[in-house]
């Protein structure tokens, strides 16, 4: 009875600070030869002018087949299609080995002394929680008596080194991170802070103390299991004067509750919220619901909505394009390509831009879209506000995009925060941030952060009027919500169409003294229904500026 592939128990270590899991794969199979050349042909079909075209399609179709995981189909290209799908099987389970990229090369192609066609490939093995393994090996074809070319089998091609003597084996070893801490000193842990429980293990890992995920793919004996050579090691190594060494964020322990605290106003809908100094853009905190998965908060995608008209506004007032006192019509409903309205079909005759913005009248600001170039709002996005160049602050984040409209219609849709514009809370914060002090700060959770964005001040004429549009906003526009709450607070909401079958998502922005505050709760139906309870919440609960 001939040998079928196993998973082969390691020897178990236990390493220092921490627990080693350990996943093994091995084969042992025995090597047939298979097939001949057909009598009068070769590799080189026609003289050396290059190798068969039809084997070269063999080779591709077969690393393509076991790139996808149809390994039966992969197997069903070689000389010993049974052993040929346990081995792959094996390997790549055995590795924990998701969605390989097995790549031919153009050149290197030649016929082996044994007669095969010898095709290079690079192989980038993911290996699932620690990196990619890549390689290089070599794929042999062999012409068959009734026409036609096969991968001939052996171990090999899988991996050089694989073997009926060697095998290779998965070992991971998890260390314990740092601890995280505000920006206090207090402690920071998921029980406690539930939407940081995702983020708690990157913090510590990003932040050079070594902790997370570590493996290596290791060649061993089969006979003996020792391990011949390591072939690929993955994750930082601890740290040890860093393992009883905190890592401290930027983060406060008190708004980081609160927000936890106010996410509770969604009523079980998904939301998320990012609260931001202005000064230096340190994070203070950010919080989503629900708290365990993917961060809302500042890897979301989002059309901003009218949030957005802060950065319309900029552009606009940035090449006196229109005054506050300017009177803007503002009618129920304007056609652009389609019909565009405002929430609720409101109307406003005869208002002023003022009016206009703390209306969040759309109708008024897709009439001025012919003010701007096409691709002026991008522009003025990513020169004074930072959207869509690359972030570092410590995390994982999305930040931003404001495409160039396609036509007519989308840049009326661009005006109000909608078409192709996408932001999330931690760049709504940035920007209100930006807004009412003038200048871009890279937002950051930890310090230190490589910081490659460029951007320009906006004019304190800008800045004042900007100011004066929001602080109007709460006094006496749609962010009333937020009017009975102590000290200086400018405000805008934002209502964004999402699809024909789902409710709006609701937007609020907000600052107040040296804390700018970003708010979105999907289906939320309007941003002063939904957003505006949850930032109340929070700004209720805090000191007016964070120490």
């Amino acid at each position: 009875m001939p040998d079928v592939p196993h998973l082969t128990p390691s020897r178990r270590r236990r390493p220092r600070n921490g627990v080693r899991a350990v996943a093994a794969v091995g084969v042992v199979l025995a090597v047939a030869a298979g097939g001949s050349y057909a009598a009068g042909f070769g590799p080189f079909a026609r003289g050396d002018d290059g190798p068969d075209p039809a084997a070269m399609k063999q080779a591709r179709a077969f690393l393509a087949d076991w790139a996808a995981g149809r390994l039966p189909s992969a197997a069903g290209r070689t000389t010993e299609p049974g052993k040929a799908q346990e081995v792959l099987q094996s390997f790549t389970a055995g590795l924990d080995i998701e969605q390989p990229k097995l790549t031919a090369a153009n050149d290197g192609v030649r016929e082996d002394e044994d007669g095969t066609l010898g095709v290079p490939f690079t192989a980038r093995m993911p290996v699932t929680g620690l990196g990619t393994w890549t390689y290089e090996s070599r794929l042999p074809l062999r012409e068959q008596d009734g026409g036609g070319w096969k991968v001939d089998w052996r171990l090999s091609l899988v991996h050089p080194r694989l073997s009926e003597t060697e095998k290779f084996r998965l070992e991971r070893e998890e260390t314990a991170p740092p601890k995280v801490t505000d920006r206090q000193g207090v402690s920071l842990v998921g029980d406690a802070y539930p939407s940081l429980a995702p983020l708690l293990g990157r913090l510590a890992g990003g932040a050079g103390g070594g902790g997370g995920p570590r493996g290596a793919v290791e060649l061993v004996d089969r006979a003996s299991g020792e391990t011949v050579r390591t072939e690929a090691s993955f994750g930082k190594k601890p740290d040890p004067a860093a393992a009883d060494r905190p890592v401290r964020t930027t983060l406060d322990a008190g708004w980081q509750a609160a927000a936890e605290k106010a996410l509770g106003e969604a009523d079980g809908k998904n939301a998320s919220l990012v609260a931001l100094r202005v000064d230096n853009g340190e994070v203070l905190a950010l919080a989503n619901s629900p708290s365990s998965g993917f961060n809302r908060a500042a890897s979301g995608t989002y059309a901003p909505g009218s949030t957005w008209k802060i950065v319309t506004s900029s552009a606009l007032l940035l090449k006196d394009a229109v005054a506050p006192d300017d009177v803007v019509d503002c009618p129920k409903y304007l056609t652009v390509g389609k019909e565009f309205h405002n929430v609720e079909t409101s109307e406003h005759p005869g208002a002023t831009f003022r009016k206009d913005f703390t209306e969040s009248c759309n109708t008024a600001f897709i009439s001025l879209r012919g003010k701007l170039d096409d691709g002026e709002l991008g522009k003025v996005a990513r020169t004074y506000f930072g959207v869509g160049q690359e972030w570092h602050i410590g995390i994982p984040t999305y930040d931003g995009s404001v495409p160039v409209p396609k036509d007519e219609t989308e840049k009326a849709a661009s005006m109000i925060g909608q078409g192709r514009v996408q932001a999330n809370p931690l760049i709504m914060a940035s920007v209100t941030a930006t807004a009412v002090s003038g200048e871009f700060h890279q937002p950051s959770v930890t310090a230190g952060n490589e910081d490659e964005t460029r951007t320009e001040p906006l004019p304190d004429e800008v800045v004042s009027q900007l100011r004066g549009l929001m602080r109007a906003t709460v006094t006496d526009g749609t962010a009333r919500v937020l009017a009975d709450l102590p000290g200086e607070i400018g405000a805008k909401t934002g209502t964004a169409e999402v699809s024909d079958d789902q409710d709006n998502n609701g937007w609020l922005v907000a600052h107040r003294g040296n804390v700018a505050v970003a708010a979105v709760v999907e289906e939320g139906v309007t941003g002063g229904g939904s957003a505006g309870p949850i930032v109340h919440s929070l700004l209720s609960a805090v000191p007016e500026d964070p120490s």
